[in-house]
């Protein structure tokens, strides 16, 4: 039958059908090499911390400041990422964010005092939050086209860079200096993103025929012209009410953010210090929560198929909640890293869902809104947690993780109403 139908395709003139999938799979391949190379570059810059560090003579209050150059440049790109994203396409900006993340990444060894540093830093956290909105708007347009929740898979990409990045990165530390390491690692990024980057120009967005976001929702085309100035009142309210989900997806976003960045810094101590775990074990802390969480991202696609994007975030949320109430009170090391693992499946998900949510809502300006919130989460936390630690006790304030978790899924849940209003309108 394939050959019969090619036969007749040729004789009588018929366009050949291509399934809508398998014309976007080059698409969807080159945007997970970027959300690879994002964790990958991200990870292999954090484990030479410790050497740059030294390297500058930065005291550990001085390095605070100096690393806050990463999330100042990220933060105040975000927004304007969205603007460029919309003016120029997410595409090109992707492949621009990440080539200039890959040549920031070799400048941190060419400082050698903490202002120097925390200056180069604000060029490497530009790029590096540039990057998350502009392929997190161009992944919003892809799931669009291909209608198939696949959202997580890309985040599962960056888990699994992440993991790379963290692990060659230790196999050379002690085998290469910081600058050859980092080098190398910008040699990685600009081969990877030019290879992956013709690929994605070559490919326009998908669903963007129109001024409209969005444009091609067959719906719309069939509906009864309304009053004019009613649709007018209609579009304004619409638009208001798309404004304050944004805001609700970034604050969902924003809570599981912050268990994130806490989790990243205080997992380890809290199981070295408060349970009295051997250095090594202590360590597996972190990996235990980012396996769990990068295994959850995988099988995300499929649960979202299966229980929708409500009923993920609020399941999502309260296992999470559960997760991190017994990782923060359990009397002994195993029962705190199961936790940890439960915390992790948990929030596997939520960001993506959120992210992709407000960028469904709102274009790449619903994905810079709600990145920049996400991304205040994880600065949020560590600070937050050491604060409280000092004022009670770590696995008191660890226990916030559970409380803002269980506040994503309330939030979730008390509005999935308003989501589908939207939607729907």
């Amino acid at each position: 039958m394939p050959t019969l139908n090619k036969i007749r395709t040729a004789i009588l003139g018929e366009p050949r059908v291509t399934s809508g999938a398998d014309a976007l799979r080059p698409l969807r391949s080159a945007l997970t090499l970027f959300f690879a190379l994002d964790g990958f570059l991200f990870a292999g810059w954090v484990v030479r911390i410790p050497a740059i560090k030294q390297q500058t003579g930065a005291s550990d209050g001085a390095l605070g400041l100096a690393l806050l150059g990463v999330s100042a440049g990220a933060v105040a790109t975000m927004t304007l990422t969205g603007r460029l994203c919309r003016r120029f396409g997410s595409h090109p900006v992707t492949v621009a964010a990440a080539l200039l993340m890959s040549l920031g990444i070799a400048l941190p060894p060419l400082t050698r005092s903490p202002l120097a540093l925390g200056l180069v830093l604000l060029v490497f956290g530009a790029a590096y939050g540039g990057l998350n909105v502009a392929m997190n708007s161009a992944a919003v347009d892809l799931v669009a086209a291909l209608r198939r929740p696949v959202m997580p898979s890309f985040h599962a990409a960056f888990s699994v860079g992440g993991m790379l990045g963290a692990g060659l990165g230790a196999l050379l530390a002690g085998r290469l200096s910081v600058t050859a390491h980092l080098l190398l690692l910008t040699a990685t990024g600009l081969v990877a993103g030019a290879a992956a980057g013709r690929v994605l120009l070559a490919h326009p967005a998908p669903g963007r025929k129109g001024p409209e976001r969005g444009a091609g929702n067959c719906a719309t085309s069939h509906r009864r012209p309304a009053p004019v100035v009613t649709q007018t009142d209609s579009a304004g309210r619409g638009k208001s009410r798309e404004r304050r989900l944004v805001t609700v997806f970034g604050l969902i976003a924003l809570c599981t953010a912050y268990g994130e960045g806490a989790l990243a810094d205080w997992g380890a101590l809290h199981l070295r210090q408060d349970l009295a775990a051997p250095a090594g074990l202590a360590a597996l802390g972190y990996s235990v929560f980012a396996l769990a969480m990068t295994l959850g991202r995988l099988s995300g696609t499929a649960l979202l198929e299966r229980l929708g994007q409500t009923r993920l975030l609020v399941a999502g949320g309260t296992t999470a909640a559960l997760g991190m109430l017994l990782a923060s009170l359990a009397p002994s090391v195993w029962a705190a890293l199961a936790g940890f693992a439960i915390t992790g499946l948990g929030l596997a998900n939520i960001f993506p869902v959120a992210v992709g949510r407000a960028g469904e809502l709102a274009g790449p300006g619903g994905v810079a809104a709600a990145s920049t919130f996400g991304y205040g989460g994880m600065l949020l936390g560590p600070p937050a947690i050491g604060i409280l630690a000092d004022r009670f006790s770590l696995p008191l304030a660890l226990t916030t993780v559970a409380a803002l978790a269980a506040m994503s899924a309330l939030v979730a849940y008390a509005t999935r109403r308003a989501g589908a209003a939207v939607s729907a309108g």
